[in-house]
């Protein structure tokens, strides 16, 4: 095959800064160090403010660097391991479940949602809002989408949301036979309600995981949960086993 277009375009110039940064905060820095400015980085590597910015930003988003209003730009801490999932098929708010309910309310789900759970378009299904912290700081929110149909006697109790409707709903999970689950991981951004969740901007990278729980009647609920992608490194359990197809463009963990 020959050279393609892309292979001929050089490194920018603040990717080999970036790289350049990455071997210094290793060696030069310790973790929660406050870096100097940029005037003075710019002149200790040579380069402009501007490139300086470029490689920054990038060290941010790859999350090495972290900006602290008031304090400045200081080195983070490794990212930390995230267990999503183990060797056992188990339904959220099990036994060492890391989640903690926030919220429950009757919602109609996205459209993707909805074809995953095979309800109709316009049905509303129980959308339990879950976050989870790690080390004081919030590292993943979730919605698990359950249908009525899973849940059917889930209690009349006072509240229509709340923290203690989106407990009573993943007790009843916990009454339906567990067939299995299936994982999806990709690449996402963070909309504004998973921002505001997880302190970043909107927009900002994040990992979103996509479960199916199924029971021998097809899905009884979907969880899709956002991580933040500059300091999470998802782990999955026991198997460790990692399905990639490329026809469907899926990829799913189990």
């Amino acid at each position: 095959m020959g050279t393609t277009q892309l292979e001929t375009v050089p490194e920018p110039k603040y990717w080999h800064l970036k790289t350049v940064l990455s071997e210094a905060l290793d060696s030069d820095f310790a973790v929660g160090e406050v870096l100097p400015n940029e005037r003075d980085l710019a002149a200790r590597f040579g380069v402009a403010r501007a490139t300086l910015r470029q490689a920054l930003e990038q060290l941010e988003l790859e999350g090495r660097l972290q900006r602290r209003r008031g304090v400045g730009t200081t080195v983070a801490p490794p990212r930390m391991g995230v267990a999503v999932g183990s060797g056992e098929h188990v339904w959220p708010g099990a036994a060492g479940d890391a989640w903690q309910p926030v919220d429950c309310t009757e919602t109609l789900p996205a459209a993707a949602v909805a074809r995953l759970l095979d309800t109709e378009p316009d049905e509303t299904v129980h959308t339990v809002r879950r976050t989870r912290v790690s080390r004081g700081q919030p590292v993943a929110a979730e919605l698990l989408y359950v249908p009525a149909a899973s849940v059917p006697d889930l209690p009349a109790i006072d509240a229509p949301a709340g923290p203690a409707r989106a407990r009573a709903v993943l007790r009843e999970l916990q009454r339906l036979g567990l067939e299995g689950q299936d994982r999806a991981v990709e690449l996402g951004s963070a909309r504004a309600d998973d921002a505001r969740e997880l302190d970043r901007l909107p927009g900002a990278p994040v990992l979103v995981v996509t479960t199916r729980y199924f029971t021998e009647d097809g899905t009884a609920a979907v969880s899709v949960a956002t991580y933040r992608a500059d300091t999470c490194r998802l782990t999955f359990g026991d198997s460790g086993d990692l399905e990639i197809s490329h026809h469907e463009q899926e990829r799913r963990a189990s």
